[in-house]
C-alpha cells in the first residue's frame, strides 16, 4: 500500500512539474516585449512591445531619410536636398523578419527563437546617385564653374607665335561624392529627438575638367616661330586672275601640316573650287595661253614651292610650266594641271607645320610656321644652259598670191634652265646640289604660205590632248 501511494505521489508531481515548465514555456513565448539588451543601430528596444517597436523604428527610418543635406561648392554655391532625395534609403527588413519569428510559427518555434534572438541589429543603407546625378548635372556644373577654355596659338601681325593657356573648370568626383556621403550619413537610431534640427554639411568632391586643348599639347607641336617667307608680285594681272590668285590662297592659308604629312596642292583647289570656285583668265593650253577658267592658280603653288625649298621641306612632286612666268626666274616656278600635274610637298621637319598665304595690294605672300634651326638658311640659283630656237610651221593659204608668205604667230624661244639649292648653316655653304633640269620648250613660228604648184602643201601637227595649265578645266 505504501509502495502504491508513493508512486502516485511521484505521478502527480511529474503532472505539476510538467504543467509548470508548459506554463512557463508558453509565457517565455508568448511575451509581446522584446528580450532585453536589445539594440537596433543603438537604439534600445529591449523590453518594449514588438508593436511599438514597429512603430518606432518606422517613424526614425523616415526621420533620417528626411535630415537635410547641404552641398557646397567652390563657388560658395549651396544646394540643400533631404538624405533620401540625394538617394539614401534606410531599412531594417533583417530586424523586422527576426521580429516576425517571436510572434510567428508554433510555440516550440517561438521559444527557440526568442532564446536565439541576436541583441545587436544594424540598418541596411543604400545609396543612389542617379536622383542626385540630375540635380548636380553637367547644366548644374556648366552653370556654376563655366565650360573649360582651350588653350589657343595666335600667329600676330607682325609674324610672332603667340600661347595663351587654357583655362580649367571642375566637374562632380562621383566616386568621392559617394564614398563622402556614405562616411557622414547618421547610422544611429537612438533617440529620434538627435535628429531634429540635425543637417549634414558636405563640400561637393571636385575634379580638375581639363578643355580639349591645352597649352602643353599646342607647344608640343612645336609652332615656334616663322621659318620661311616668300612673295612674287602679281604686277599687271587683271581682276579675274588676281580672284584667282587670292581664292587660291585663301584656299591654302592655315593648313596645318603634321610631322610627316604630305601637302597636296590638288585638293586646295578643290576646296577653292567648292569654296569660291575661280573666274576667267588667261590658261596655258599646250603650251599657248589661251582664255580660261582659274588662270593664275598656279602663281600660289610656285610661290609655296620657293618657300618650302627655303625651308628645306622634301619635294614629292613638281613640274615648270611649259612657259616661263614672268614673276619668278626660269626654273623656280610649280606648274598645276587639273588630274595631270600637282604640287606636293611632305613636312619632314618633324613638328608640326602651319601655312599662311595671302594676297595683299599686288603682293602674294606666303610664309612657313614650325621649328627649324635659325643657323640654316637655303640659297636658290637657276641658270640657262641651253636655248632652244623656234622652228617655222606653215600653213596654207590658198588667199596669197603664188608663193607669198605671212607670219602668223611669232615663234618663242626656249630654254633648258639648271637650278641648283645651295645649304647655308651660319651662312656658309655646306651642301650643293641640283634640284631640277627644266625645259621651257620653244614655240613654232607659224607661216602661212600659198604653194601655188610649188609642191605639198604642210600638213598641220597631230592633234593633242588639251593639257590646261594654271586653270582648271571648264
Amino acid at each position: 500500500m505504501k509502495k502504491i501511494h508513493a508512486a502516485l505521489i511521484a505521478v502527480i508531481g511529474l503532472i505539476l512539474a510538467g504543467s509548470l515548465a508548459a506554463g512557463g514555456l508558453h509565457l517565455y513565448g508568448t511575451q509581446h516585449t522584446l528580450p532585453a539588451k536589445t539594440f537596433v543601430a543603438g537604439w534600445d528596444v529591449g523590453g518594449i512591445e514588438i508593436s511599438e517597436v514597429r512603430t518606432g523604428l518606422a517613424s526614425r527610418l523616415k526621420a533620417l531619410e528626411a535630415v537635410p543635406l547641404v552641398l557646397k561648392a567652390e563657388t560658395n554655391t549651396e544646394l540643400t536636398v533631404t538624405l533620401q532625395q540625394a538617394g539614401m534609403s534606410y531599412d531594417a527588413e533583417e530586424f523586422l523578419q527576426g521580429l516576425s519569428t517571436l510572434t510567428e510559427g508554433s510555440l516550440l518555434e517561438r521559444v527557440r527563437a526568442r532564446r536565439s534572438f541576436p541583441r545587436t541589429w544594424e540598418l541596411g543603407v543604400h545609396l543612389d546617385l542617379a536622383q542626385l546625378r540630375k540635380s548636380l548635372s553637367p547644366a548644374w556644373e556648366k552653370e556654376t564653374f563655366g565650360d573649360p577654355v582651350d588653350a589657343v596659338r595666335r600667329i600676330t601681325a607682325d609674324d610672332r607665335v603667340e600661347y595663351t593657356p587654357e583655362k580649367t573648370s571642375y566637374e562632380v568626383d562621383w566616386r568621392a561624392l559617394e564614398l563622402t556621403l556614405r562616411a557622414a550619413v547618421p547610422m544611429s537610431l537612438s533617440s529620434a529627438d538627435s535628429l531634429e534640427g540635425k543637417r549634414i554639411v558636405l563640400e561637393v568632391p571636385l575634379s580638375i575638367k581639363q578643355p580639349d586643348v591645352t597649352l602643353k599639347a599646342l607647344k608640343e607641336q612645336g609652332v615656334e616661330r616663322k621659318i620661311s617667307q616668300f612673295s612674287t608680285s602679281l604686277g599687271a594681272s587683271g581682276p579675274g586672275r588676281t580672284f584667282n590668285v587670292a581664292a587660291a590662297a585663301e584656299a591654302v592659308n592655315g593648313t596645318m601640316l603634321p610631322p610627316g604629312a604630305v601637302f597636296d596642292y590638288g585638293k586646295a583647289i578643290q576646296k577653292a573650287q567648292a569654296d569660291t570656285g575661280f573666274r576667267e583668265a588667261p590658261v596655258i593650253v599646250n603650251g599657248k595661253l589661251q582664255p580660261g577658267t582659274g588662270g593664275g592658280i598656279c602663281q600660289v603653288s610656285s610661290t609655296l614651292y620657293n618657300a618650302a625649298l627655303r625651308s628645306g621641306l622634301e619635294i614629292v612632286e613638281r613640274r615648270n610650266h611649259s612657259l616661263p612666268v614672268s614673276y619668278l626666274p626660269k626654273g623656280q616656278d610649280a606648274t598645276f594641271s587639273e588630274g595631270n600635274i600637282n604640287f606636293r610637298f611632305r613636312n619632314n621637319t618633324g613638328k608640326y607645320l602651319i601655312i599662311h598665304a595671302a594676297v595683299q595690294g599686288r603682293t602674294l605672300t606666303v610664309k612657313l610656321f614650325g621649328t627649324f634651326p635659325k643657323n640654316v638658311t637655303f640659297l636658290v640659283q637657276s641658270r640657262t644652259v641651253e636655248v632652244l630656237a623656234p622652228t617655222d610651221k606653215y600653213v596654207s593659204d590658198p588667199s596669197l598670191p603664188n608663193g607669198g608668205t605671212r607670219v602668223i604667230q611669232n615663234g618663242k624661244t626656249g630654254y633648258v634652265v639648271e637650278t641648283h639649292i645651295t645649304r647655308l648653316v651660319d651662312g656658309k655653304a655646306v651642301e650643293k646640289k641640283l634640284l631640277s633640269r627644266d625645259t621651257y620648250y620653244a614655240q613654232k613660228r607659224i607661216i602661212a604660205i600659198n604653194r601655188g604648184g610649188m609642191g605639198k602643201s604642210t600638213s598641220p601637227d597631230p592633234r593633242k590632248t588639251p593639257v590646261v595649265e594654271d586653270g582648271v578645266r571648264g
